[in-house]
């Protein structure tokens, strides 16, 4: 199985990729690849017009990262209370090729309290139903004692929801 990390943060030293790398060793102790994807600072802002002579490589490349992943895990920051336009282009990029359509996403956000982050998963959330993704959590992890721990149930639970929706076990034939 294979689950692509997407960190709504362009930031170098942002807390959500922290996050996806933790997601990372996690999903190595249970078998599975997660690969963190650093491509979406390289997309062009979305344009239809830019597809005429086709893709450009950056997304070409973004969706083929897409369409080669069983399952997806992204860590989002909430950013005026939204999340990342970098994101949200991303996501516009593949609204209409379909390499996100039905997807099983997992999304949280690193975050300094619980209490912090909702309303940015909540917009994801709300974009992400443009592709009909399966959501698999959707609520921030506070930075703290428990942090690993609760990245690492999100994965477990990402896994199992990706094993039953049936796209890795046809793919594998396990």
């Amino acid at each position: 199985m294979r689950i692509l990390g997407i960190c709504g943060s362009l930031q170098a030293r942002s807390s959500n990729l922290a996050l996806l790398r933790v997601a990372a060793a996690a999903a190595v102790s249970a078998g599975v690849e997660l690969v963190i994807f650093d491509g979406v600072r390289a997309l062009p802002h979305f344009s239809p017009d830019l597809e005429a002579a086709g893709p450009p490589e950056s997304v070409a490349l973004w969706r083929n990262a897409l369409a080669t992943s069983d399952a997806l895990l992204i860590a989002c920051p909430e950013y005026g209370f939204s999340l990342p336009g970098a994101l949200k282009n991303a996501i516009d990029w593949v609204i209409g090729s379909g390499e996100l359509e039905t997807k099983v996403v997992a999304i949280t956000a690193a975050v300094p309290a619980r209490e912090r982050g909702r309303r940015g998963l909540r917009a994801l959330q709300d974009t992400l139903s443009a592709v009909r993704a399966s959501i698999v959590g959707g609520e921030p992890i506070p930075l703290g004692p428990h942090f690993e721990q609760e990245v690492k149930d999100l994965v477990e639970r990402l896994i199992a929801a990706a094993r039953c929706a049936g796209n890795w076990k046809l793919e594998t034939g396990n």
